[in-house]
């Protein structure tokens, strides 16, 4: 029981380290995604926030199960789900717009270089959460830890997505590079803007 609350313990802690990590993410990369004018990193900061909200709701889930495990999804657990997935849907409905605006303008970024540091400092922290969060919830056999840890993976895939997009941009100049890696995070956010909206409906999450 006492080596159960500990996992329970570690798992809050990993979810107040997402909270913090994607504030301080999300901060840098719309401040400097404004200032190189580069759509996908401005998006992916909008996404760290996005993610603040979700992480908050994770968090209060994880004090729920470690009071009781067989209690269901609560009020606040719903509301943050429900908020996190209209804002996915809100974004991917930005970027659209964006994506439209830069091509007719035949807009380009000033550079992509800090989409790349952004980047891959995000593809090593979110790995290592990953990982943190799958070990926790198997050993805790929680299905609700294990979702979170899904959901830590979307983010790698979408720090994937910036680095591969930044990169094609600063060695290629390319001009639609932006455009292309914002396409991708639409994907991503429509996908968890729908599996946010499918947990607020499931009563057992």
């Amino acid at each position: 029981m006492e080596q159960q609350l500990k996992l329970y313990d570690r798992a809050y802690l990993l979810s107040l380290f997402t909270i913090l990590y994607n504030v301080l993410e999300g901060i840098v990369s719309i401040i400097l995604g404004y200032e190189d004018q580069t759509l996908t990193l401005f998006g992916f900061g909008i996404d760290s926030f996005i993610e603040v909200v979700s992480g908050i709701g994770i968090a209060v889930m994880i004090i729920r199960i470690r009071l009781n495990p067989e209690t269901s999804i609560n009020k606040f657990e719903i509301t943050a789900l429900k908020i996190t997935g209209a804002a996915f849907y809100l974004l991917s409905i930005g970027l659209v717009m964006g994506i439209v605006f830069n091509i007719i303008n035949h807009h380009k970024p000033e550079t992509t270089f800090w989409g790349i540091i952004i980047s891959i400092v995000s593809i090593i922290v979110m790995t290592w959460l990953l990982l943190s969060k799958r070990t926790v919830g198997n050993q805790l056999s929680s299905e609700a830890i294990l979702s979170d840890a899904g959901c830590t993976k979307i983010c790698v895939y979408m720090s994937i997505v910036l680095l591969v997009s930044s990169l094609i941009y600063e060695l290629t100049g390319f001009i639609y590079a932006d455009s292309i890696g914002t396409l991708g995070l639409i994907y991503f956010s429509v996908s968890e803007g729908k599996e946010a909206f499918e947990k607020a409906g499931n009563k057992k999450y």
